[in-house]
């Protein structure tokens, strides 16, 4: 696996996502807070089959960070990709970091 190079990032909003082509992949990067924490998600949510969780909504519940999906709401876990509704649609979570301020994904 290789680390790849997908945003500043600056160019990620404290509390929203944004979405990567690394490769073929489409991936969902999320910076919940101004800082340099960020996570990485398959952005396909398995429920609808459509390209959009980098759209969704962050929220803290339980004391866990989720993305809800746009389209039906479900959550799915920021930190490894489990889904709250259904764990049998988990998606799934990628190695992130930030190097200088660029943002890395391992796949």
């Amino acid at each position: 696996m290789n680390w790849n190079t997908v945003c500043d990032l600056n160019a990620i909003f404290p509390g929203t996502g944004v979405c990567a082509l690394v490769g073929e992949r489409q991936v969902a990067i999320f910076r919940p807070y101004a800082d340099e924490q960020v996570f990485a998600l398959d952005n396909i949510d398995p429920f609808a089959g459509a390209s959009v969780l980098s759209r969704g909504l962050t929220v803290e519940h339980d004391g866990e960070l989720w993305v809800a999906s746009p389209l039906k709401k479900q959550r799915f876990r920021l930190r490894d990709g489990v889904c709250y509704e259904s764990s049998e649609r988990s998606i799934e979570s990628f190695a992130v970091r930030v190097v200088g301020q660029q943002v890395e994904v391992q796949i």
